[in-house]
Parts: structure tokens; sequence; C-alpha cells
């Protein structure tokens, strides 16, 4: 029986969905990947971006409710909120939490490269722990580091170092200084 895992936050509409596309690129087919919120929204536009520029296309995901999660498809729950109250699943599953804090804001002021900075910042985090704890998702994750993807945020962790955001679109390379 295959690894099954599952994402929360609150609106399933950012950190959740960055880790279910992480995910699904790092563990491939061994590991059922999902995510879900305790209150659904809409994908939000600025999780789909920073997902692309490392290459995850996110336009075929969307908000469910935790509701709609078949309990026995899930081995492992990865609460993802930070400040807020995270969703609870009332399935037999190991828990983890990772704090992330929620990128999305409706602050008028906050500018489109200030909230993008914020999303990329989350999704580097979310990285980081599942690189950190894959073994803990799915324990048959043996290779090293259980890193199996090649975008920037992997190999840098894979290297030991911080994972930083990746350059333009399409590119590996790092972000021009002062763009952003």
């Amino acid at each position: 029986m295959k690894a099954g895992v599952l994402f929360l936050c609150v609106a399933n509409s950012a950190r959740s969905q960055m880790a279910e596309g992480l995910a699904r690129r790092h563990f491939g087919p061994a590991v059922v990947v999902q995510s879900a919120g305790s209150a659904p929204s809409r994908l939000n536009p600025y999780a789909v971006e920073v997902m692309a520029e490392i290459g995850i296309d996110l336009e075929g995901q969307h908000s469910k409710s935790i509701d709609s999660i078949d309990p026995a498809s899930v081995h492992t729950v990865v609460t993802l909120c930070a400040e807020e109250v995270c969703p609870a699943f009332l399935g037999e599953a190991r828990r983890l939490h990772w704090p992330i804090a929620d990128p999305a804001s409706d602050d008028p002021h906050l500018s489109r490269e200030t909230m993008l900075a914020r999303f990329r910042q989350a999704r580097d985090s979310i990285q980081a722990e599942l690189v950190r704890k894959a073994g803990e998702i799915d324990p048959r994750s043996t290779r090293a580091g259980g890193v199996s993807c090649s975008a920037p945020a992997c190999l840098a962790t894979r290297r030991g170092g911080r994972p930083r955001s990746a350059g333009p679109r399409g590119s590996d390379r790092p972000p021009a200084r002062g763009s952003g």
C-alpha cells in the first residue's frame, strides 16, 4: 500500500497547495499526495506564479474541503498553519506540524514584489521541511536526503545550503541583484 500525505491549512489556497505540488515532484507516484483546508477558498495566483518559477504547475489543482478527503488514504497529516488555528483531521494518521507563516494578505499597501517575496519565502520553507522530513512522510524514501528533484531549492538544500528563490521563469540562474 502506498504512503499517503495530506497537507492542511485553513483556506487550501497557498501553503498547502504549494506543499502538494512540491511533494508530488519530490515523491513522484510512490506517495499519494493531497491538500485540503477547513475553509477552502480559491487557489492564490501568487502561489501559482512562484511555483511556476521552479517548474511546478499548480493550474490543475483547486481548493478542497477537508471533508472531501478519504481518511483511509492518509497516513501522515502535515499542518502548515502558524498564527491561525490549524484544521483538525479526525482520521488515524501520524501528525506533523510545520508552522509556516501565511504569505497571503489583504493589505492593499503591499506591492506585487513584496507579495511574491512572501510567497517565495513560504515555498522555500516548505521545500526545506519536505527535504528534512521526507523519511517521516515516506519511510521508504532512502535517496540521499530524500531529494528527488533538481529545482534550485532542492539543489541548495542537498548541498547543505539554504534554499533560495529561483531565477527568472524557466531559468536555474539566481535572480539578478536588485531585482525584487
